[in-house]
């Protein structure tokens, strides 16, 4: 089983170049001061989300953020995959598999009711893997967003 560590402050140096990575490859642009100041509450403690290395505390092969909302309609707190991040070199072996099998488990046991995330349209890779590990499209809905 791929080990997840809940990240602490002393952990910012290991997450924020994967952190930088995933933008990267995702296309998201952010400024390095700007990507830290919104990492450092989560590993302060902050009770809106937590991130987690995946594998080895010292040497993380990825890692993944949840963040936590109130839902009347899924009974209580929820929560948002925010980022999932494996390192290239060892995809394609199930460990974002793996995770998204076990944390929910994990998070269950604390009160989350149900997890959501968002994912590109246009992947079909992603979508398949997000559904192979239990994500299913909401027909209903679309998340919308508003920037403030």
């Amino acid at each position: 089983m791929t080990a997840l560590h809940l990240a602490g402050p002393d952990d910012a140096g290991r997450l924020l170049p994967m952190i930088a990575a995933f933008h990267e490859e995702t296309g998201i642009s952010q400024k390095p001061e700007a990507r830290a100041e919104a990492l450092m509450p989560l590993l302060e403690g902050s009770p809106y989300g937590v991130a987690y290395l995946v594998g080895p505390a010292r040497a993380p092969i990825g890692y993944v953020v949840i963040c936590f909302g109130w839902s009347l309609e899924m009974g209580g707190m929820d929560g948002f995959l925010d980022e999932i991040y494996i390192r290239p070199g060892v995809r394609g072996r199930g460990i974002g598999s793996e995770v998204l099998q076990n944390l929910p488990k994990a998070l269950a046991g604390a009160g989350l009711k149900a997890l959501h995330l968002e994912a590109r349209r246009d992947d079909p890779r992603i979508e398949g893997f997000y559904r192979r590990n239990k994500f299913e499209l909401r027909p209903d809905t679309v998340l919308m967003t508003r920037r403030l």
